[in-house]
């Protein structure tokens, strides 16, 4: 296998986990009640760790650059994450949303990336899914509470699913780099997991009496470098320390 080729496609799914994290991280004392700021923290460290595992990893491929290196020195254009996980916050209804629809997604995910040829990976998925189980159960709960709830947070929750919906149809978009992996036996094709992916949240947008959008527009382009005008600053945040003084540790 191209090394270079196996440290691009690690660090889609690395940057995929850590900006989401970052995101979660947003929410720290500003979550509506303390148990929901602990959960989204903690779901937020779960994602970081999971970055972690795979920038090592990468780091192991590369055996030039750091975890550093890729989390705080790389540019926007240099992460390849996907465009949902970059969205803002929002209200609650919104970070509810994103996390049902992207931790739908990456349960399919890891328990195809499961059965990798490449241990490491497989390893990494393995760990992954037991604590992505729970993001998406705890998500799912919140989903059906504000969706069958009061008339303003059902009003709020269909409106969150409806913006964030074009950012969907990216999940499970194909190029040569995952065609390379798919036949080397290492990666997912992520296309397999549309159909599981389609059938589970409308169950959950069902049992939480939303509609399932109608939306043709779809949005891409995350897995080349080509984001949202929201990625910018939030790496600016996230990168600051490192940049200004760079080698730090304490």
């Amino acid at each position: 296998m191209d090394t270079p080729e196996l440290v691009r496609y690690t660090l889609r799914y690395a940057d995929d986990c850590l900006v989401l994290s970052h995101r979660l991280a947003e929410w720290s004392s500003r979550a509506p009640d303390l148990e929901e700021d602990i959960a989204l923290t903690n779901i937020g460290l779960d994602l970081l760790g999971q970055a972690r595992m795979l920038y090592s990893y990468a780091c192991e491929i590369d055996g030039a650059r750091t975890e550093d290196d890729f989390a705080f020195f790389r540019t926007e254009r240099q992460f390849s994450n996907l465009l949902l996980v970059e969205q803002p916050n929002g209200n609650f209804a919104n970070t509810i949303a994103r996390q049902v629809l992207f931790s739908t997604y990456q349960q399919l995910l890891w328990d195809q990336m499961g059965t990798s040829s490449d241990a490491k990976l497989a390893a990494v998925a393995a760990r992954a899914r037991k604590e992505t189980a729970y993001h998406l159960r705890h998500s799912r709960t919140w989903l059906s509470r504000l969706g069958d709830g009061t008339d303003e947070s059902h009003t709020r929750m269909q409106s969150a699913v409806d913006a964030l919906w074009r950012f969907t149809a990216e999940l499970f978009v194909v190029d040569d780099l995952d065609l390379s992996m798919v036949s080397a036996g290492i990666g997912v094709d992520v296309r397999d997991l549309e159909d599981s992916w389609l059938a589970s949240v409308a169950t959950d947008l069902r049992e939480a009496t939303l509609s399932m959008p109608d939306h043709h527009q779809q949005a891409g382009g995350g897995r080349d470098g080509r984001h949202t005008n929201h990625l910018r600053p939030m790496l600016a945040e996230m990168q600051v320390l490192q940049r200004t003084y760079p080698g730090a540790s304490w």
